[in-house]
């Protein structure tokens, strides 16, 4: 016993006396991903990550460049080791599923420089079976009080020239095409176009997150951060010659920095989800897991729910958010007219944009500021007639506040907004933030404006209301934290096939989304287009089978049957929208390749019933669907909504086979997707 004891405190002082070059290692529950970190000679900090024995990330190094101090990379000592584990399962109030577990292993570093002033800098590293998350803390010390940071230096090297689906690091907007290249041929500014949009800011060769890559060897990797919080949105910047990302963060021209924090503070979690199989990035809870609990605790106030609402109008030219142009869209008359719609079918919520004075100035004008009134609706939309038809019919009111990218307008009325809101039973808002943002100097994705984003979130939990968030910051996992965080935009959206002048989004491009952007979280993507062909030079490109899977595979906890009512009555396909549920008990990705296909299968709260959705890019397929992931011993009436044998995206769209049969869970069927197509399944309980 003495000599086990006398060797444990060898190894303990040999540890301690050459902390610097002692390398502390950190493995996942499964042992399936590892973790290794050390300080070089230089003092500096470094990472590796394994995964089943191979590099998957390899020796990259961190540390921070300051405003009127040295930087903070090298010249540290180990002061401090811990690890612990962590296996707990908590519940989502809505969700891709209710029940997510929380189990990793953690590892925190405590470092200290070796020489004045000794600044201090703990590290924290948490290593799930489904990837990694680290994030630096700046803990309360004598010698800090305030930091300035110019650059925060997190790099990932990579271990190949990895195929990657990226869009660019743009400061402003994430409504860009996704791309397919090598690593080695990310071009994050020649090759990107930007004429439809309405702000956008790439200052160097860098991708936005998440970037989604697969290895030579079909290993998948997902780069993102979580709990983005008073911090700066983080870019990659890109270094193709030595195949390596550094962060790089989102700047303000206006006051010359990328961050300003008072200690103590943390800073995001910078994340790599890791597996073999596409289907399981989605499955992945790792984002989420990443931050706080629920600080609302009852968001019962909220309910997940279907919406249709005066917006298409707008964007195929039908009517105008603006009075002026004298064909407005939301008046008291229309609106009645969606809420009809919305009442007979099973449709919970109606949007009505335009309904407030200073659309006439909101973009395309330098000076922004107080053009819009969020209390005050334009003369011919009556908001107490209207609230209270809604109610009568049992259908609320989505609230619309576009702020026209001047937040500093928006938070002057923000309680007074709210308030109203909360006065006439108004639980949701969707928000918006198109054009440049004023002031003028700053962009949607930095510090600046993620603190804006978090008061709008914070308010909206102060009145009840829920916030969809369009031109938004990206999702990082906050709506575990603030569940009344429910969806947003963030992505290039079905809008762009009404007037895109490019011709729109192609059919690979929710492929891309449902492996890149919808890690992050819900999206309000805005599906359901029945009317494929819009004029000689816009259309949908995807078939009509398509357009329904897209309830299932494009999650959201609101999901808007987007086309204009005129276009869903007497289509026997209309029916999928009236029954697809919203909110999800479990959520199973049956198959699926980055930018091809996918194919996910979720069950419904409450009911027990299954809906199935499947997507193709521009190439037909066929997929076939074991049901295994049913309840044994029941009959499910199942309702197939698929491409008709003709069926092609652009050349006959709305080719469409409704079927009805009964499956259990020992069947298995094999069906097939046109070019641009899709399958969605109903799959009722039989009684």
């Amino acid at each position: 016993m003495r000599k086990v004891f006398l060797a444990f405190l060898l190894i303990w002082i040999s540890r301690c006396g050459n902390v610097q070059n002692f390398t502390n290692k950190i493995e996942s529950p499964s042992k399936n991903i590892s973790l290794e970190f050390f300080l070089n000679k230089e003092g500096s900090p470094n990472y590796l990550v394994k995964h089943k024995g191979l590099v998957t990330i390899d020796t990259s190094k961190m540390g921070f460049d300051f405003k009127d101090q040295p930087s903070l990379q090298k010249n540290l000592k180990i002061t401090g080791v811990k690890t612990k584990a962590f296996n707990q399962d908590w519940e989502m109030p809505w969700g891709e599923q209710r029940i997510v577990n929380n189990h990793y292993n953690e590892l925190i570093i405590n470092l200290e420089e070796t020489n004045p002033p000794k600044r201090k800098l703990n590290i924290y590293f948490k290593i799930y079976d489904d990837g990694i998350g680290f994030r630096y803390e700046f803990p309360r010390q004598d010698n800090l009080k305030d930091v300035i940071i110019m650059d925060e230096n997190t790099q990932f090297n990579l271990t190949g020239d990895h195929t990657c689906w990226w869009i660019p690091g743009d400061w402003d907007i994430y409504e860009h095409l996704y791309n397919t290249t090598k690593f080695s041929e990310i071009d994050a500014i020649s090759k990107q176009k930007h004429a439809n949009l309405a702000q956008t800011y790439i200052p160097e060769n860098a991708v936005n997150t998440p970037i989604t890559m697969r290895t030579d060897n079909g290993l998948h990797l997902s780069f993102h951060e979580a709990n983005l919080t008073d911090y700066a949105g983080m870019t990659l910047k890109i270094d193709k010659e030595n195949l390596s990302m550094t962060s790089e963060l989102v700047g303000s021209h206006r006051l010359k920095y990328k961050v300003k924090r008072t200690i103590p503070f943390v800073t995001p979690w910078r994340t790599i989800q890791i597996s073999e199989l596409a289907t399981d990035l989605i499955a992945s809870n790792l984002i989420v897991n990443l931050n706080e609990p629920n600080q609302l605790e009852d968001v019962s106030w909220f309910e997940p729910k279907k919406y249709i609402g005066i917006w298409w109008e707008m964007h195929i030219g039908k009517s105008s958010w603006d009075m002026a142009s004298g064909k407005h869209g939301a008046t008291t008359e229309n609106a009645k007219k969606y809420i009809d719609f919305a009442a007979k079918n099973n449709i919970g919520g109606v949007l009505i944009e335009g309904w407030n004075t200073g659309w006439e100035h909101w973009i395309g004008f330098e000076d922004r500021e107080g053009v819009f009134d969020f209390v005050t609706p334009y003369p011919d939309y009556n908001l107490d007639e209207v609230i209270q038809y809604s109610k009568e019919k049992g259908v609320e009111i989505i609230m619309h506040n576009e702020t026209s990218a001047a937040p500093r307008t928006y938070e002057q009325q923000l309680d007074t907004a709210f308030a109203l809101m909360n006065h006439l039973g108004i639980h949701s808002v969707k928000t918006g933030y198109v054009g440049k943002i004023i002031p003028k100097g700053e962009f949607h994705h930095g510090q600046w404006m993620v603190n804006h984003y978090r008061k709008v979130i914070k308010t909206g939990a102060k009145y009840k209301v829920a916030i969809n968030a369009h031109e938004p910051i990206k999702a990082t996992g906050i709506r575990r934290t603030y569940p009344n965080v429910i969806s947003r935009e963030g992505l290039r959206g079905q809008e762009f096939n009404a007037w895109a002048s490019d011709g729109g989004n192609p059919p690979e491009h929710l492929p891309i989304v449902a492996f890149t952007r919808m890690l992050s979280g819900p999206i309000d993507f805005t599906p359901g287009a029945f009317k494929i062909k819009l004029n000689e030079t816009n259309q949908i490109n995807t078939t009509l089978a398509h357009q329904l899977a897209l309830y299932v595979v494009i999650y959201s906890p609101i999901q808007m049957a987007c086309d204009l009512p005129e276009n869903y009555v007497g289509n026997p396909a209309f029916q999928f929208i009236r029954d697809v549920g919203v909110n999800w008990e479990y959520t199973k990705v049956l198959n699926g390749e980055v930018g091809d296909f996918v194919t996910i299968a979720r069950q419904e709260r409450d009911s027990g019933n299954w809906f199935v959705g499947s997507i193709s890019d521009e190439e037909s397929r066929e997929i076939t669907i074991n049901f295994d992931f049913l309840e044994s011993g029941k009959k499910y009436e199942t309702t197939i909504y698929k491409d008709g044998p003709d069926a092609h995206w652009d050349k006959n769209p709305t080719s469409i086979e409704i079927q009805n049969m009964i499956i259990t869970n020992d069947m298995e069927k094999t069906f097939k997707l046109a070019k641009g197509g899709g399958l969605a399944l109903s799959l009722k309980i039989s009684k």
